[in-house]
């Protein structure tokens, strides 16, 4: 079942089309990357979906129903441009934002309490907001997004000034927070994070949706049937043992061996490239060369541009 559905969402400022026609649907009990290049439309999106601002056209559907005011109460939403009050002590700024999400202050209290604790944070309690590092505001900020345990997350570049022990112990978090349940919008520029979290993306160019899909079938699709071969042996020896319908793309070397990237051309197979060469080298490592998310996303990108 699918937690939120838009509809063919448009959106115009001035001369500017921020949206054109976008249409997603995110999986209940999944984390959905929303990708795309600055200026694409992410942001945008992310702010109809939260009603802070509305579509010229389109509609946004949680759990089959149009979105209603009421149910932003079932939304975290963590933007990337933070958010918190500067002057007021970090403590007494949980507990207001906690509450004006429907949670009594006693019950905000305790899950207040059990968070500052898990991330060991109990003396920041009265410290003032602008007493604390980039980083440590976004742990502030993190917890009072997902404090009142909403069906929907969203969460924009949330490990923007983490250092990497701390971005990992949040990717632990979110992906704990999928596994009792939540939804996760995440949106971000590091495809490395895309590849560990998502299980589905939509990539978004110059206002429209140009990729979605699962992330393992999308770099399936990929893939260019190139092979990394790493062996124990001279590369011109493998090489003299190629016939035209293989080529070799890229030397490199493996764990201190010789290796070679070599593209498969015409109606041929891997099996076939083996039996070319296991006469010649000492064959240590074969394997295919699926692409990253970071290469797919540069390749549709600039296959896309206007």
């Amino acid at each position: 079942m699918d937690i939120l559905t838009t509809h063919n969402i448009e959106k115009k400022f001035a001369n500017h089309v921020a949206l054109d026609n976008v249409s997603i649907s995110i999986p209940e009990n999944s984390i959905y990357g929303l990708l795309g290049p600055n200026g694409a439309g992410k942001t945008t999106l992310i702010r109809i979906i939260n009603r802070i601002t509305a579509p010229d056209k389109g509609e946004v559907l949680l759990n089959g129903k149009p979105l209603q005011p009421e149910d932003v109460n079932l939304i975290g939403y963590l933007p990337e441009e933070r958010g918190l009050y500067k002057k007021m002590k970090v403590g007494e700024q949980a507990l207001y934002l906690a509450q004006l999400k429907g949670l009594s202050k006693k019950e905000s209290l305790k899950r207040l309490k059990m968070w500052f604790e898990k991330f060991e944070i109990q003396a920041w309690w009265d410290k003032k907001v602008e007493e604390l590092s980039k980083g440590m505001a976004q742990k502030i900020q993190f917890v009072t997004t997902i404090l009142h345990e909403p069906q929907l997350l969203i969460f924009d570049e949330p490990f923007s000034g983490f250092d990497p022990i701390n971005a990992n112990m949040l990717k632990q978090e979110i992906l704990e927070l999928k596994k009792k349940g939540s939804t996760i919008i995440f949106s971000t520029h590091n495809m490395g994070s895309v590849e560990e979290l998502c299980d589905h993306i939509t990539l978004i160019n110059n206002s429209k949706n140009i990729l979605e899909g699962q992330i393992d079938n999308i770099r399936k699709e990929y893939k260019s049937n190139i092979y990394e071969i790493a062996f124990n042996g001279e590369t011109d020896k493998l090489a003299s043992s190629l016939n035209p319908n293989y080529e070799i793309i890229e030397k490199i070397k493996v764990d201190g061996y010789n290796a070679v990237k070599v593209q498969i051309h015409k109606q041929t197979n891997e099996n076939e490239l083996l039996s070319l060469i296991l006469p010649k080298v000492e064959i240590i490592s074969f394997k295919e060369v699926i692409p990253s998310m970071n290469d797919i996303f540069i390749k549709v990108v600039n296959e896309n541009k206007n």
